[in-house]
């Protein structure tokens, strides 16, 4: 569920732009948004865990020299988002959620049939 939450955020805001940080004119615009992502863990018991941090380098310069807020070479930041990649986020995150929910519904399959034999 995290993954397709983090991976739907990133593309939802995959165009917002804002200013290189240190413009000049940055002042009063937000910044770009900074895409996220999903990292998946050991723990110490065993398993795995989920842990979500940004995404190195978070932004690319592009040019949009109608912006309010771009440098005087007509640049801004955008996020760093591939859309192809998030598309394949998503699609794992679907196949993920399948097969941990094919798992519960086997547990509780074995788990109703060892009930049965010992009753």
């Amino acid at each position: 569920m995290l993954r397709l939450q983090v991976s739907a955020g990133n593309v939802a805001n995959a165009f917002t732009e804002g200013p290189l940080p240190g413009a000049a004119n940055a002042s009063g615009y937000p910044g770009a948004y900074v895409p996220l992502r999903v990292n998946q863990v050991d723990t110490a018991g065993g398993g795995t865990g989920a842990t979500v941090g940004t995404v190195t380098p978070s932004y690319i310069a592009t040019y949009d020299p109608g912006a309010p807020f771009a440098d005087d070479k007509g640049m801004v930041a955008s996020p760093n988002v591939d859309l192809t990649s998030e598309a394949i986020e998503q699609i794992m995150a679907r196949y993920s959620f399948a097969a941990n929910a094919a798992v519960v519904r086997v547990d509780a399959q074995v788990t109703a049939t060892l009930l049965d034999t010992v009753v």
